[in-house]
């Protein structure tokens, strides 16, 4: 059966919450981040800011010296993960088949859904409307038979982008873009591509799969499959998944140890407590960094006992970061965490003391996330967050 895969991206995220917030400021430059005297990073940029140069992960007082009008406003991820929630909500009325990739995109298969809402173009359309006139925000939706292609149309023609790629259309619609489009094409890759005269995905094309293994080796293969079009992947929901993890991609590579460190502390409580809302414990916490070659290291490690317990996760997620990886640290595009193993069989005997300190740490998270519902997310946080170290 022919798939329809919608890629719903949000646009500016954190600046639109924010700027939502203070409509005042809707046609100023504004950025969300950490301040300049500390080091901070800007965590998201308005379309108004990024004219100016101005973008994600950049140096605030880089931002600052590019416009000096800039509007900086600090960031509140526990909000954002709330916001997040409501739009999570609107893509529920359609489809279960939700696969999160951050707090503000997500692929959806509406395949089955299309008997009672009307094609895939229609589902993404009302989508888009629900967003804006319930939450007052702006996405951009891509509509393509494949989670690769959807991804491309949703962010080619941004902000408020909708873009629908036919079945019969794929390649009309890949052959004119930048062979960069393509996943995986980092610095290295567009080096090898720029030698071969290579210029476009339709260019690409030309090439035999054995010909690109002699410049990319087992990279080859994807990218053939890719520049035709061709991505298998389901769409795995939360409810389906083997693993419950969350990942950032940074526009630039960062190499400060610390604000990775502060990302990963974030991106570490968000899987917790995503564990135990569903009603999940798992037993090993993988940690995943993409340097800046598109190679991956993943460094993994299984506990005696499944937990959902945000201090046990991160005391495993921490010793991997600072344990696991090279020193010194190359700059990283992406850090994210995963736990597994939810079916496993739990370990022996626990130590009566221990068990007792991890009723003491379930209790504090059952509380913490009880806050968090009533109050929003920002009403409590753990110390060493990317608030902390103005990420």
């Amino acid at each position: 059966m022919q798939r329809t895969i919608l890629h719903v991206d949000m646009d500016a995220f954190f600046a639109a919450v924010e700027i939502r917030a203070r409509p005042e400021l809707a046609q100023r430059p504004v950025i969300v981040g950490g301040a300049a005297e500390r080091r901070g990073v800007v965590a998201a940029a308005s379309y108004a800011a990024r004219r100016y140069g101005i973008h994600s992960a950049m140096p605030t007082a880089t931002a600052l010296r590019l416009c000096p009008e800039l509007v900086l406003l600090p960031p509140r991820h526990d909000h954002y993960a709330e916001v997040s929630q409501q739009i999570r909500a609107v893509f529920e009325r359609y489809t279960p088949q939700v696969e999160p990739l951050s707090l503000d995109e997500a692929f959806l298969d509406v395949s089955a859904s299309e008997r009672l809402f009307g094609p895939g173009e229609a589902v993404g359309q009302r989508i888009r409307r629900e967003i804006h006139a319930e939450l007052g925000l702006v996405a951009s939706v891509g509509v393509a038979p494949n989670k690769f292609l959807a991804k491309i149309a949703s962010d080619i023609d941004k902000p408020d982008g909708f873009v629908v790629v036919a079945p019969d259309r794929v390649q009309a619609f890949l052959d004119p873009l930048p062979v960069g489009r393509l996943w995986g094409v980092g610095k290295v890759g567009a080096r090898v591509f720029e030698r071969l005269g290579i210029a476009t995905i339709g260019q690409l094309r030309a090439y035999s799969p054995r010909l690109l293994q002699q410049h990319f080796g087992n990279f080859a293969e994807p990218l053939w499959q890719l520049a035709h079009g061709i991505d298998e992947r389901p769409v795995v929901s939360e409810r389906e998944a083997r693993s419950i993890s969350q990942e950032t991609t940074f526009p630039r590579d960062i190499g400060d140890r610390e604000v990775l460190r502060a990302w990963l502390l974030d991106l570490t409580a968000q899987v917790a407590w995503r564990l135990r809302r569903h009603g999940l414990k798992g037993r090993t916490v993988q940690l995943k960094a993409r340097l800046a070659d598109f190679s991956t290291l993943t460094r993994a490690q299984t506990l005696p006992e499944a937990t959902d317990i945000t201090d046990e996760i991160w005391r495993v997620a921490q010793g991997l970061f600072e344990q696991r990886l090279p020193h010194p640290l190359p700059p990283l595009r992406l850090i994210g965490i995963g736990v597994s193993g939810f079916d496993a069989a739990p370990g022996g005997q626990e130590d009566m003391f221990a068990a007792q300190g991890r009723e003491r740490q379930s209790r504090i998270d059952a509380v913490m996330d009880r806050v968090a519902e009533r109050y929003g997310r920002d009403a409590l946080f753990r110390a060493g967050g990317r608030r902390d170290h103005e990420a």
